[in-house]
């Protein structure tokens, strides 16, 4: 049997796992985009932000809301055109078409889970890629891996500035990516790369998923599977954001790491809540007036 060549580099396990919180950069970029939107208010474009939803599930109806406290803090307008769970696609597409021609409105937000049948990339397509502030629409994935001008989707680009914040170095770094959806791991391989960072992608389909997550320098974990990232999974030292959100029973969230599990193991540790997700909103934000000052 072959083995793979010894990693001679030498590595130690911290004696404490250093917290990457997000909250205080979600604060900074929020008072930039108040800022902003009070300058497009006075010069008569006041920025519109408009989310489109169609589910019962109520972390989805969580997240929503916070986006319009959010967008109201920051003086933007946020409208959400909550359309049920019962309603067709043809219908979610014409809202989208609608929100979308809409002069007034300069970022659309089309929010998931979707009702039966529905398809969010091709939903998705039907918003003008200049308003596609979470970057829905597959022209934008598309554009982005081209590294042309185009609106990541704000949670993997969240990541990245998060770890900027925390002066965490990509260049000739091995990052890892658990996950390869459209919204997340796919985006976030792409501006990993831009950074030249070496990346690799795991999925549901992975063998010995372990055996190449403990290689990582940075490990992303965004696959929506609690405490599915435990300390076999973490090189010692490594920096781990956990991207994950999942709902608990007694109405918290929780993450795709086992956080005590890997407490002592990882050199750094983003938490759930208040790492990732304030700046993900935050930066949803920054989007829809980036998209104001464009149209």
């Amino acid at each position: 049997m072959s083995r793979a060549p010894e990693d001679t580099r030498v590595s130690h396990a911290p004696e404490d796992t250093r917290v990457l919180p997000g909250r205080e950069l979600a604060a900074a970029l929020r008072g930039e985009t108040a800022d902003r939107a009070s300058e497009l208010a006075a010069a008569g474009t006041p920025p519109h932000l408009a989310v489109v939803t169609a589910t019962a599930d109520e972390s989805s109806a969580w997240y929503v809301r916070s986006i319009a406290r959010a967008a109201e803090k920051a003086g933007l307008r946020c409208t959400v055109r909550d359309l049920g769970p019962d309603v067709s696609p043809d219908t979610v597409r014409d809202t989208l078409k609608e929100v979308s021609g809409d002069p007034a409105v300069h970022g659309v937000i089309l929010q998931t889970p979707l009702p039966a049948g529905a398809v969010a990339q091709e939903l998705a397509s039907v918003i003008d890629p200049v308003k596609d502030v979470d970057g829905a629409n597959p022209l934008s994935l598309g554009r982005l891996a081209a590294r042309l001008p185009a609106f990541a989707p704000a949670t993997a680009e969240a990541v990245m500035a998060l770890l900027d914040h925390h002066k965490v170095e990509l260049e000739g770094r091995h990052a890892v990516v658990v996950g390869r959806s459209t919204v997340v791991g796919k985006p976030l391989a792409h501006l990993l790369l831009d950074r030249n960072a070496t990346v690799t992608v795991c999925h549901s389909r992975t063998r010995e998923l372990a055996a190449l997550t403990s290689t990582a320098d940075v490990l992303i974990a965004a696959v929506g599977r609690p405490g599915l990232i435990r300390a076999e999974h973490v090189r010692p030292g490594a920096v781990v954001i956990d991207v994950g959100t999942n709902p608990t029973q007694d109405g918290g969230l929780t993450g795709d790491v086992d956080a005590d599990s890997v407490e002592g193991r990882a050199g750094a540790l983003t938490p759930v809540p208040g790492g990732v997700g304030p700046v993900t909103t935050a930066l949803l934000l920054q989007h829809t007036i980036r998209a104001a000052l464009t149209l």
